[in-house]
């Protein structure tokens, strides 16, 4: 089994990701420059978070321009997991990954701090650790994070929101004015994509407070050791 996280100019969660993958759960993970494209063949692709070309055009615009997403790309199709977090999401967004768009937050500013996700599915292979509608904290860190579907609503499948301590959808409880209170979209045929604008590497030891993080990356793991089997 082999991840990848891929390192655009700007990202600034590669590493710590890389480290969580290698050596909290002690998973084969390259660190990729987006330069040299994928050399080797993967089981999953992260895109981390951070602000790849400095934001500029749009979050995540210039990245999902070059020339590795055609393989991140065609690594989706044919079934393979992508997992785009806080940067990464947008960048998947801008590569039509996912339906809709992130964009900037309702109160137009930079939002650091801990959230509550209620899981909204646990049939995907990024959220088959955790149960029905349960609680997480996971945190975020963003300015355009506010999610924004497309005209055909219908198509969205979601697998997380913002909530209260008790799981309600409460306005409140929304940090960025999401639609729905919509944080985490899943894409492909098989759900093998999921954008999320929280940051599950920084919820997966115990130090940092939370390992709730840490579940969506053992799910991906059961979800390639099960196809494997």
């Amino acid at each position: 089994m082999r991840f990848a996280v891929v390192a655009f100019g700007g990202s600034n969660c590669d590493y710590d990701t890389t480290h969580v993958l290698s050596d909290v759960i002690g998973v084969d993970c390259d660190r990729v420059w987006y330069k040299d494209g994928l050399k080797r063949s993967y089981d999953a692709v992260i895109l981390p978070g951070g602000f790849s070309y400095g934001d500029y055009l749009r979050a995540g615009a210039i990245a999902a321009r070059t020339p590795i997403m055609n393989q991140v790309k065609d690594h989706a199709e044919k079934g393979g997991l992508v997992l785009g977090i806080c940067n990464g999401a947008q960048i998947c967004a801008e590569s039509g990954l996912i339906p809709g768009v992130f964009t900037i937050n309702a109160y137009p500013k930079f939002i650091c701090k801990p959230a509550l996700l209620r899981v909204e599915t646990t049939e995907s292979p990024f959220t088959n650790q955790f149960r029905p509608h349960e609680v997480i904290h996971i945190p975020i860190a963003h300015m355009e994070g506010r999610y924004v579907p497309p005209e055909k609503k219908d198509d969205i499948q979601v697998a997380f929101r913002f909530c209260d301590k008790d799981g309600n959808l409460a306005p409140e409880a929304n940090p960025n004015g999401s639609h729905e209170n919509i944080t985490g979209v899943l894409g492909g045929a098989a759900q093998n994509v999921l954008a999320m604008m929280p940051h599950p590497e920084r919820a997966s030891e115990e130090i940092l407070g939370s390992t709730d993080g840490r579940r969506i990356f053992e799910s991906m793991i059961h979800n390639i050791q099960d196809r494997s089997d």
